[in-house]
């Protein structure tokens, strides 16, 4: 098998792109690097197809590694055939290769296995060679009887001849495609309430008589095509907790008849009625249990991987929301006994003060509250007021939106998702920023931190604490890290990173980087001072030739002693920048004021003569020149900012047909929820996204947009909110 072919051909490309992105990874380069500097090698392939080339790569190396150990042991038993080796050779899936090797796998104490041990495999075989046989059966039959193997009667042959045919049967790969098949296309899948008992000892999750999260589930019975990701996960966890019962419903004798058909190759034997039992047998006992695990198996992992596919976007459009930089902000930690935290950080996210009020129950000390809030927001000159959206958020939206009222302050205030606040505070690198602030003082300066630059923030915090998933507790955790962690480094290298300010968090996360060589950064940067040049990350222990080659061209440095080391130009460029910097007269410290009136220069020449003539690829020359007219650019200033208010809205306050403005928290298969200002999130169901059909959500809306919505209905009781995407 030739990987890079197979690759080429499954993704329609070029064999020579994916020889060079698999010979760069093998070299240690990274999936950020290879995209943004590497474009002339690998014919500009973007971050996700070089990510599904990786991950293809892996998977075949894997599935060759099984075939060659697979060869060996047919080999060994003296059973290979060129026929049989031609067909594991082109096996381009794990479970079809499992399925050509399942006849010839050692197999534990089984009725076959014991029927063969007793003598009867050559009945087995007359039986399945003679299907026009008319002679004496029984005589064949009782031939096979032996006392001493424990052959009493013709029966005893008949049943162990049966059960070797029945395995010969399951284990047929014709078969168990065929069944595969139909089991993924031709049924339903079934659930109800489980009656029985709940004291079994599997169960590892005690189920509660008040799950009416399944009420829905109770009667349910869907085509299996046309089950939805989330409704897979949900019957899973229900099943997993004692509350659901889930089967599949289908036609028994179409599928004994689909077995029969793939096996046997004629149509009627002189025993039918024998092979007619032994295939409702084998079905039955081994191969149904065999696939419906199987199938089932593949189902789940087929939802999960698409919830952590829905996951990683919204992760992604989270982590890149806009920073809202130039501001003095205040975080508020809403709490009722425990008190509202108040934390203020400058514009840089320094933390510079901090306090408890008790504005809500049990204490109510609302006149105090709002004279010592009014005085940080004037001693600090601040802004914009940051409030988390946990326990007593409306409550302290309105008590904020009160004293800016009652104060005339020049303030504004917005609602942060503070997902992971309370993680973040207990932290090791919580504790080392603020070692002399108690942990509950410590999430409401992330929450400040978060509206201030959410990238640099949210990236101290376990990716799944920051609640934009759907049942990803249910999915395979190592993949799900990873994934999210792919994401992360892909947004922290999209955006870049200021050597001299940024966080070993955030450094950790840097193309060729990793928390060792971070926290070195950060030793080095308070030894030796701020970074003059991206050279001087050599002098940092733990950073070679190519960790520098990685890392150098996402790191930025404002105000050095080069004015390329604040764009994301790579350092092995520099020499040809100069190049283009004396063909246009220019001097590098005057890029960012003249250069834009040279690009009319670069096109009169033409770009590919000019890429010519100073060494480098078109699609770096390109690069080049946009980070010259932009350098220090942040490509999240583009997005709109957050919803600013002063005022608060209740839920009493909306009526259908009404129109507001709101940011989508979180996108699901079956629609958004969007945070409009109220206690409670509105869900814009995916049938309300658009008049044309909208089959993904996530093609319409990310997490973080902002978006104006058409109140439908409002139930108060229920606390239910129903939203159409406005025109």
């Amino acid at each position: 098998m030739n990987i890079i072919s197979v690759i080429a051909r499954e993704l329609s490309l070029k064999d020579y792109q994916v020889e060079k992105v698999t010979s760069l990874l093998t070299e240690g380069s990274t999936i950020p690097f290879i995209a943004r500097y590497r474009k002339e090698q690998t014919g500009g392939l973007d971050e996700d197809v070089l990510r599904e080339i990786e991950d293809r790569s892996i998977y075949l190396n894997m599935l060759q590694e099984r075939k060659e150990t697979i060869l060996s042991s047919i080999e060994e038993q003296g059973k290979l055939t060129d026929e049989l080796k031609n067909q594991i050779n082109s096996c381009l899936k794990l479970q079809e290769l499992e399925d050509l090797y399942l006849p010839y796998k050692p197999k534990r104490k089984t009725r076959g296995t014991i029927a063969k041990a007793k003598g009867l495999e050559p009945l087995a075989q007359f039986i399945l060679d003679n299907p026009n046989f008319k002679g004496n059966f029984d005589e064949i039959v009782e031939s096979y009887i032996n006392s001493e193997l424990g052959v009493f009667t013709n029966e005893d042959a008949l049943d162990g001849a049966s059960d070797i045919i029945a395995e010969m049967i399951s284990d047929s790969a014709a078969v168990r495609a065929v069944l595969r098949d139909f089991l993924n296309n031709d049924t339903s899948l079934k659930s109800e309430k489980n009656l029985k008992e709940k004291e079994n000892a599997n169960l590892k999750i005690k189920a509660k008589s008040d799950k009416d999260v399944y009420q829905i589930y109770y009667d349910f019975n869907i085509e299996i095509n046309r089950l939805k990701p989330y409704q897979l996960l949900a019957l899973d966890r229900g099943e997993k907790e004692g509350i659901l019962k889930v089967s599949f419903v289908f036609d028994h004798e179409i599928a004994h008849s689909l077995v029969k058909n793939a096996y046997f190759n004629y149509k009627n034997s002189a025993f039918n009625e024998l092979l007619d039992k032994t295939v409702e047998d084998s079905f039955k006992r081994l191969l149904f249990p065999s696939l419906e695990r199987e199938v089932r198996n593949l189902l789940t992992e087929s939802a999960g991987l698409h919830a952590i596919e829905v996951f990683a976007g919204n992760l992604k459009n989270i982590l890149l929301q806009p920073p809202l930089s130039g501001y003095r902000i205040m975080g508020l930690d809403p709490g009722y006994a425990s008190g509202t935290k108040i934390a203020v950080i400058d514009e840089t996210g320094k933390y510079l003060d901090g306090a408890t009020i008790y504005p809500h129950p049990p204490f109510s000390k609302t006149v105090e509250s709002r004279k010592i809030l009014s005085k940080f927001l004037d001693k600090y000159d601040v802004s914009v007021i940051a409030i988390g959206n946990g326990t007593a958020s409306r409550e302290t939206e309105l008590f904020v939106a009160e004293t800016i009222k009652e104060n005339n302050l020049d303030c504004k205030y917005v609602i942060v998702n503070e997902a992971g606040a309370s993680v973040y505070s207990a932290s090791e690198v919580a504790k080392k920023e603020f070692p002399d602030l108690e942990a509950s003082q410590r999430g409401n300066i992330s929450i400040a931190r978060r509206l201030l630059d959410p990238l640099a923030e949210l990236v101290k915090i376990d990716p799944k604490s920051i609640g934009v998933g759907l049942y990803q507790h249910d999915v395979d955790q190592k993949l799900l890290m990873k994934k999210l962690d792919d994401v992360v480094m892909s947004c922290v290298n999209y955006v870049g990173v200021d050597l001299n300010t940024s966080s070993a968090s955030l450094l950790a996360y840097v193309s060729g980087l990793n928390k060792n060589i971070a926290t070195k950064i950060i030793k080095h940067r308070e030894d030796s001072g701020a970074f003059k040049s991206r050279e001087d990350l050599l002098k940092v222990k733990g950073i070679g030739e190519k960790a520098y080659e990685q890392c150098a061209g996402f790191l930025k440095i404002r105000n050095g002693s080069n004015p390329l080391d604040n764009t994301f130009i790579h350092p092995e460029s520099y020499s040809a920048v100069n190049e283009l910097m004396k063909m246009l007269n220019i001097e590098a410290a005057q890029i960012s004021s003249h250069f834009t009136l040279s690009e009319n220069t670069i096109k009169k020449i033409g770009v590919s003569k000019v890429a010519e003539k100073i060494g480098l690829g078109e699609p770096t020359l390109i690069d080049i020149i946009e980070n010259l007219k932009k350098p220090g650019r942040d490509p999240r200033e583009e997005l709109p900012l957050p919803i600013l208010k002063s005022d608060v809205l209740n839920i009493e306050d909306l009526k259908p047909g009404m129109q507001l403005k709101g940011t989508v928290r979180n996108v699901v298969d079956f629609g958004a929820f969007v945070d409009i200002g109220v206690k409670q999130d509105g869900l814009i169901h995916i049938s309300q996204m658009k008049k044309s059909f909208v089959k993904n959500a996530q093609d319409v809306l990310n997490a973080g947009d902002v978006v104006s919505v058409t109140i439908i209905s409002v139930e108060p009781e229920r606390k239910r909110i129903s939203l159409k995407l406005a025109d």
